[in-house]
Order: structure tokens, then C-alpha cells, then sequence
């Protein structure tokens, strides 16, 4: 072995004697570097604010604690659906450093343009959940972890045929961003459920029908939701009404403005039906101002999510499967406080 002899050598960290092997000092030296490595695991919803990807966020840093190597950072566009700035916040992250991204899509060829593929030349792997890429893109991501998202809007669908009477099988369905492929996929999934085909407006099918000036689209936005919902829910003969996310029940005037038409949703003259079981859903869910939510377990999909990038980042392992789809579950006033968990 070979050995340096130095008189003395001072180090920061360690003070070095004489007749130490030349690979002893250089572990030794090496030791803070090791001890201050770290994965950093990029996470970007479709807005930041929103207690659903916060929750998809949490879980993420609940897989962390059981990795000190690992660190979640967590961004998104600050109060609606924005692809633009979607973008720009996964090219500030590439810039900063991350080892991987977890993304929940807001449009698939936007941001394959606008960041994707910069993310692939780097060689940093990608992790969608929530909202997947377009079959197109897939290569551009490793696997999708989140929601059938088809299945789900069957399954709201489905809520609706059991709550809307014979006289009434007009509806108005409700999304965010019209080219966000989980949405897109959920309205399919209603009109499937329904009509049993996914692909054209209702129009007459097994006697279901859209109101004319369906589908709304919010982008998102909490106020232009509410408003949406209470526009419709005063009309004389109010279409029922879907929301393929929880848009509108994000809201924390919500409840408040729909007071005033609880009387509708008892006699079930008006029938909500909302994806997701966030809190403040549930709230509104227990005092009768929302017929049935249908929710997803976001805080698994960060989790998973990161939990798989992790064995990527630091194990070169690449998922199994293309597709890791969780489930789904229902919520109405009687269950209201235990379906579900939020984190």
C-alpha cells in the first residue's frame, strides 16, 4: 500500500497525523461530499395551490423521510391551469437541478415543445401522474402512476344514473383545460357510461343529452367554476351537472353560494356529481350541497411516484409496468367524514 508522509495536514473537517494510507485521506476526505449527497425529485402539478397536488406532494416527502438521500420539490402554476407557465417552471427546475420529474400533464404536445425533450436530451427521467402524456408521447415519460382515467368517468357516469330521474337526463359536464388528456379521457368516459360510446356530444342516446352550451371549460380557475355551477343551478329546469375535477368545490365560497339552493339538491331537481374528495369538498358533501364525489388517492400517486423514481435516480432500475393505475373511490352525504383520508 502506498503512504504519504506528511509533517501534518489540516482539513476543515479532519485533522490528518502522520502514516495515514493515501486511501484512508482520500475516503476521509471525501466523507462530507457523501454525506451531503442527495436526489433531488422534481414534482410539478397543474397548479400549486390546489390541496390535491399538495396532497401528491405530501406523499412524495412521506417517501423521503424513509430516504435521506432524497429530497421532493414541489412547484406548479400558482392558481389555474396554465401550460405556459407549466413549462417554464419545469425549465426552472432543469436549470436549478433536479435527478427527476414528477409531472402531472396540463398538454401533452405543449409540454413535449417546451420541455420534455430538453428533459430527455439531459438524460433526466420523467414520472407522470395524475394526467398522462398522449399515447404519442409516452416516450418521453417511464410510466404514468395515478387514475384510469377513463374508468373514472364511467364511474361519474354511472353516479349520474343512479341520482337523475327519467324527466331530466340533460346534463352539463364541466372540465378544466381543454386539451388536458386525463379530462379529455373523463368525458369520454361519462359520455360512455351513458350513451355507450365516447367519441361525440350526447345527443338523444338512450335519452341522455348535453346542454347546449356544455361542455365548460374553467381552466381551472376557482372563481370561474363557481360561477359556472351557480349560473346553471338557477335556471328553472337546471341540466345535471358533472365536473370531471373539483374545480367549482375548491372554491371556499362554495359552500356559500350554494346554500341558498339546497332545496334543489334535496328534491334532486338539481344533481351535482364532482370528481375528487378533497376536505373542502367533503365539507360541502356532508351539508347536502353536493349529490355524490367520486375520489383518488393523489397522496399515493406522489408517493409511488417517487418511490419509483428513487430506484431510476439512484438504482438505474426502470419501472415495471407502463401503467400503475390506483383506485378510486365513492363519497355521499352519509359517508361524507369516512371515505376517504386527506393528508
Amino acid at each position: 500500500m502506498f503512504f504519504i508522509k506528511p509533517k501534518f495536514i489540516y482539513s476543515p473537517c479532519f485533522i490528518y497525523k502522520p502514516k495515514i494510507s493515501f486511501s484512508l485521506f482520500f475516503v476521509l476526505l471525501c466523507l462530507p461530499f457523501f454525506a451531503n449527497a442527495q436526489f433531488v425529485i422534481g414534482i410539478v402539478g397543474k397548479t400549486k395551490n390546489d390541496s390535491f397536488y399538495i396532497q401528491a406532494y405530501k406523499g412524495c416527502t412521506e417517501f423521503a423521510k424513509s430516504q435521506p438521500d432524497v429530497t421532493c420539490k414541489y412547484d406548479g402554476p400558482d392558481d389555474y391551469q396554465d401550460i405556459r407557465t407549466q413549462a417554464l417552471i419545469i425549465n426552472d427546475m432543469i436549470k436549478s437541478g433536479i435527478d427527476g420529474l414528477l409531472v402531472s400533464i396540463s398538454d401533452s404536445d405543449y409540454l413535449v415543445e417546451r420541455a420534455l425533450k430538453d428533459l430527455f436530451e439531459k438524460n433526466i427521467p420523467v414520472i407522470t401522474f395524475d394526467s398522462d402524456l398522449l399515447a404519442k408521447d409516452h416516450q418521453y415519460r417511464l410510466a404514468y402512476v395515478g387514475t384510469d382515467n377513463f374508468d373514472f368517468g364511467v364511474a361519474l357516469g354511472n353516479q349520474l344514473k343512479n341520482l337523475v330521474s327519467e324527466e331530466n337526463k340533460r346534463i352539463c359536464i364541466q372540465s378544466g383545460h381543454p386539451t388536458a388528456p386525463n379530462l379529455n379521457k373523463r368525458i369520454a368516459g361519462v359520455r360512455f357510461a351513458l350513451s355507450g360510446q365516447s367519441s361525440q356530444r350526447l345527443s338523444g342516446e338512450n335519452g341522455w343529452s348535453e346542454y347546449n352550451r356544455c361542455p365548460l371549460y374553467s381552466l381551472g380557475k376557482r372563481g370561474a367554476s363557481l360561477e359556472q355551477v351557480k349560473s346553471l343551478t338557477k335556471m328553472d329546469r337546471p341540466p345535471a351537472f358533472v365536473a370531471v375535477a373539483g374545480f367549482a368545490q375548491f372554491n371556499t365560497e362554495y359552500i356559500n353560494v350554494m346554500t341558498p339552493y339546497k332545496h334543489k339538491l334535496d328534491s334532486k331537481e338539481l344533481v351535482i356529481v364532482s370528481a375528487d374528495t378533497e376536505k373542502i369538498q367533503l365539507d360541502a358533501l356532508s351539508k347536502g350541497l353536493s349529490s355524490s364525489n367520486v375520489g383518488q388517492n393523489p397522496y399515493e400517486m406522489g408517493r409511488l411516484s417517487a418511490q419509483l423514481m428513487y430506484d431510476v435516480i439512484k438504482h438505474n432500475i426502470k419501472p415495471a409496468e407502463a401503467f400503475y393505475f390506483l383506485d378510486f373511490h365513492y363519497c355521499q352525504q352519509s359517508n361524507a367524514q369516512t371515505c376517504t383520508v386527506n393528508y
